[in-house]
Order: C-alpha cells, then structure tokens, then sequence
C-alpha cells in the first residue's frame, strides 16, 4: 500500500505521464509535461526508487556542488500535483503529472507503482504523453493521434481504437496495464519530421498541449511556447533553403500531406479550431460557457436563456400558412 502524506484531497485529478527516451521525439512529450510543471509550478511529492527500475550504465547519474558539497542525482521518476483551479473562476481540474526516463527493466512492477498512485489520488483518467519520428513536413501542423484500448472511451473522447502490433516503448506498456487495472487510459501521439529531430522542438509540445486541452476541457497557459515554435519553424525553414535536396524532400512531403488532409480540411477540424479559438479568447471560458457533448467528447457553446426562445412568428400571406 502506498501512503501519501501532506498531498491534498483533489478535484478530478487526471494523471499525465511523460518519459524520456524511446517514446520521447525530439522531447515533445516530455518538455509538455514539464511546461505543466513549470506553469502551474507543480509540488513533488514523490519519487520511484532508481535503483528498482534503471540500469545506471545506460541512464548514468550525475554529480553536481551545492554550497561546496558534492550531491548526486539519480535517474528516476518523480510525481508531481498541480492545482488549476486557484483562481475561483468555473469548476476546476486538477492534474498528477508523472515525468521521469523510460526504465531499463520490471516494467510491470514499475507501471503497477504509478497504478497505485493514481488509485491512492483517486485518478479519473491517465494521459501518457509520446512523440514518434514520421514523414511529416515541419511547415504543416502537426499531427497528434489520440490513441486508447477501451472501445467505449474510443467512442465517447473521440479516440481511434488501438489496433498498432510490433515493437512497443513504456508509453504503450503502462496504457495496457491501466486497461487491464480498469482505469480509463489514452495515449497522445505527436508526429515529429525525422529530417530534423535533434531536440528541442516546442512546434510538437504546442500540438500535444492543445490536443491535452480538448481531451481533458482544461485552459492551458502557453506562455512562450507559441512564440518559441514560430521560432523554431523559421529557424528550419532557413536550413532548408540552404539545401537544395532538403527542400525539394520538404515540398514533396507537403504535397502528400496536403493531399491526405483535403478530407479533412472541412466540417469537424475546423470546429475544432474554433471552439479553440474561442475558449482562448475569452478569459471567463471556464465559467461553463462551453458544455461538453456526451455523445462526441468535444464542447459546444452553452446556448443562453434568449436563444431558447422561439424566432418570433411572420406575417404569414400565402394560403398554407392560412392553413
């Protein structure tokens, strides 16, 4: 059993994992969770032990001064809470965040410790963050599949039903094992351009922030980031240009993906950039402005008491309307 002392009781906490390595392109996943951390300034309340889960040849530990003392940290995973809702405006969510380095080794005994956790909190819904290499240009938006083995939540959040077989990294492992738990579990996947995957890359973090945003009905503070991936797009666009090869590569990769998203480029994904659009330019959008579909998982404006009335009736002339 696992006790946890001084953590508050929480609003409808939704647990968001991230971890670095295999899973972790270009840091997207993990640089989001870190951005949570930092803007919602999370508190630590605890930490897996390293020597359990890493192999320190591979994840080595790092020696550091403080005050003159020599220190040493170890690779882990640590847990963090963060509160959301202290500006009293609308209901509120809180968040478990989950940041660390994939382990070397007991996967199951490492993911059946975060599973205690999030039944200790009381968690709602895990969240665990990835980004993977693709062929996708950097001059699109980015895409971020939302991923889940329940088929009910599939339906209900609007998710693709999981049906990927091969290879797999922890992000895969712990939303199997919440399945099996019965703990409601999607993955978020954003898809970074292989041709430049070096990290950092704040364009695929927004993405998977926004994506976060809509899934869980929650306002994220952005900060800097949009700004930073503006940045970061120009900075490659010149590298590009400075290849003749790299840009004509980009090109035809904008031209497959322009024409796999014509389907797309209508009706449901716009209305998803809208109601974005909106929720961020009205500052009082938590009040419950926005109600959440039942059927679909997504929002929807709240109609007001003078929508509800009916169109005041014409002047009926023509002789059905006499009827």
């Amino acid at each position: 059993m696992i006790e946890l002392e001084g953590v508050p009781e929480l609003i409808d906490p939704v647990m968001i994992c991230a971890f670095e390595g295999w899973n972790d392109a270009g840091d997207a996943a993990s640089s989001a969770v870190a951005h949570l951390d930092r803007e919602w300034k999370g508190e630590v309340f605890g930490a897996l032990d390293a020597e359990d889960y890493y192999d320190f040849q591979v994840n080595r530990p790092t020696v550091w001064l403080d005050g003159g003392v020599r220190k040493v940290t170890w690779p882990t995973t640590r847990l963090s809470v963060v509160r959301t809702g202290g500006d009293g405006k609308g209901a509120s969510r809180d968040l478990v965040l989950v940041r660390g380095i994939e382990p070397s080794m007991r996967w199951r005994s490492f993911c059946n410790e975060i599973l205690g956790f999030a039944h200790e909190l009381g968690v709602e819904l895990v969240v665990v963050l990835g980004s993977l290499l693709g062929d996708t240009p950097h001059t699109r938006p980015v895409p971020v599949s939302g991923v889940t083995s329940d088929p009910d939540l599939a339906r209900t959040m609007d998710l693709e039903e999981s049906r990927y077989e091969g290879p797999t990294g922890i992000v895969g492992i712990l939303q199997e094992a919440c399945t099996h738990a019965g703990v409601p579990a999607v993955s978020l996947w954003a898809a970074v351009p292989h041709y430049v995957s070096q990290p950092p890359n704040p364009k695929a973090t927004l993405a998977l922030l926004n994506r976060l945003e809509d899934l869980i009905d929650l306002r994220i503070p952005l900060g800097e980031l949009p700004e930073d991936a503006r940045a970061w797009q120009l900075g490659v666009d010149q590298l590009a240009a400075e290849d003749s090869e790299v840009a004509e590569y980009v090109q035809s990769l904008e031209e497959a993906r322009d024409t796999a998203d014509l389907p797309e480029a209508s009706g449901e994904a716009i209305a998803r950039e809208f109601e974005r659009y909106l929720r961020r330019r009205d500052p009082q959008s938590g009040d419950g402005s926005y109600l959440r579909d039942t059927a679909s998982g997504r929002t929807r404006p709240q109609r007001s008491p003078k929508d509800e009335q009916p169109a005041p009736e014409e002047e009926s002339e023509g002789p059905e309307d006499e009827a």
